[in-house]
């Protein structure tokens, strides 16, 4: 077979370019929880993450400034979620958030 034609039953091979970059940028992140502030790390973080682990990070970040941020940026396709903090925990201040957060998006 020549070199010219695509077999999709080989697996794709990563580009090097690219795992290096991203050994680089976990160098980088290792590097700034062990010698900066974590929370500001991991707010920073909450930015570039994806819908998952900002519900998640709504759910169960260590930090409580980092909750109620990631509250803050979920959205509409966050909803349920949203329920289930102000359902869990109605008179704490990620209860309040999250009611507050639902208003917005009605």
């Amino acid at each position: 077979m020549s070199s010219c034609c695509h077999d999709p039953t080989e697996p794709s091979r990563a580009d090097p370019r690219d795992v290096l970059r991203e050994q680089e940028h976990y160098d980088y992140l290792v590097r700034d929880l062990f010698t900066g502030d974590p929370e500001r790390t991991l707010l920073r973080l909450l930015h570039e993450s994806n819908a998952y682990l900002r519900e998640l990070a709504a759910l169960r970040a260590h930090y409580p400034a980092v909750r109620l941020h990631a509250i803050e940026l979920l959205n509409q396709k966050s909803w349920e979620t949203l329920e289930r903090i102000c359902q869990q925990e109605p008179d704490s201040p990620f209860g309040a958030a999250a009611r507050q957060r639902i208003e917005q998006l009605k």
